[in-house]
């Protein structure tokens, strides 16, 4: 189980920093309820790079341990800043209340009360999570006998089942160790989805021994062509765990579309006739291409017909001279 950890050095680095904030003009006040520092700033004046470093560094070590203590408040700890402050100062004074031994107890028991704390907030999930696991199951395991007493499924000895949209009538099957492309939709039993290439618009290619166990078998009753849908138990899919996206035992339901088997080649997507609007603009643009052509032949033709005219004005005035 994960515990948390605070580095003494990060502690150290922060107090720090907030004495930094202090050194360089800003007046503590009374602290909120939370326990943060309410300061009145003033200016600072800094005599050269080094100063300027040291308030900096002051700065970058606050927010980084007000993050980590903000961290703390969903455990219902709230740190005292002000208090973090003081020790800091009372520190480099050599004025701390506690000795070193003392100071070492207070940061154990605050680490061993904040474990403590981590382990019950992360049984109460582990305990909220196995009672949705167990609905889950409950309502796939109903979904799954109303779906097997539909027109065309068929159950699996494993508990899959399946039912054929569109046949193909193809003659080759993916075994276990071949690689296959597949276009599929996934949803969950209230019909909400959670994956689809459809929607991005690309197939996906993978070994058919490294999913899910009811893909793997059920890809096996397809030919190329084929479009079925699966729905798959959980002990089939992702089990009684959450996944992502994916609760604990849900039964799953996907649409899949056997493309090819062993593709050597990337996938190209089919060219698809174009929309009516796609249709329109394409022709305004034609319309819009064919008159600029038309406007600058028209222009063309008149600044010829222009020189030619000046040309003939030219001759004829010099023949009268």
């Amino acid at each position: 189980m994960t515990q948390f950890t605070i580095k003494k050095t990060a502690v150290a680095l922060a107090l720090v920093g907030a004495l930094a904030a202090c050194d360089s003009g800003n007046k503590a006040e009374k602290s909120d309820k939370s326990g943060d520092v309410k300061v009145e700033a003033t200016k600072a004046e800094f005599k050269d790079m080094h100063e300027k470093a040291a308030y900096s560094m002051g700065v970058q070590f606050s927010k980084q341990m007000s993050a980590n203590f903000d961290s703390l408040k969903e455990y219902d700890i709230n740190i005292n800043k002000e208090l973090v402050v003081k020790g800091m100062s009372d520190g480099f004074a050599g004025a701390a209340q506690f000795n070193d031994e003392e100071v070492k107890e207070n940061i154990n028991a605050f680490q061993n009360d904040l474990n403590e704390k981590i382990k019950q907030q992360q049984a109460e999930l582990a305990a909220e999570a196995k009672k949705a696991a167990e609905e889950n199951l409950k309502k796939g395991q109903e979904f799954q006998a109303e779906y097997a007493e539909k027109e065309g499924v068929t159950k699996t000895e494993s508990g899959l089942m399946y039912r054929v949209i569109e046949d193909a009538e193809g003659t080759e099957s993916p075994t276990a160790e071949d690689a296959v492309r597949v276009h599929y939709r996934g949803t969950f039993i209230d019909g909400k989805e959670f994956d689809s290439s459809y929607s991005r618009n690309k197939p996906i290619d993978f070994n058919l021994n490294g999913v899910i166990p009811g893909w793997t078998e059920g890809l096996q009753y397809m030919t190329v062509g084929d479009k079925y849908q699966f729905v798959i138990p959980a002990d089939l899919a992702y089990g009684e765990n959450d996944r992502a996206q994916i609760p604990g035992n849900s039964t799953l339901i996907f649409d899949v579309e056997l493309l090819a088997i062993n593709p050597t080649e990337p996938y190209k997507a089919p060219e698809t006739e174009a929309s009516v609007e796609e249709k329109v603009e394409a022709a305004e643009e034609a319309v819009e291409e064919k008159a600029s052509e038309a406007a600058a032949e028209a222009k063309a033709e008149l600044n010829e017909l222009k020189e030619k005219a000046e040309e003939e004005i030219e001759e004829a005035t010099a023949d009268d001279q």
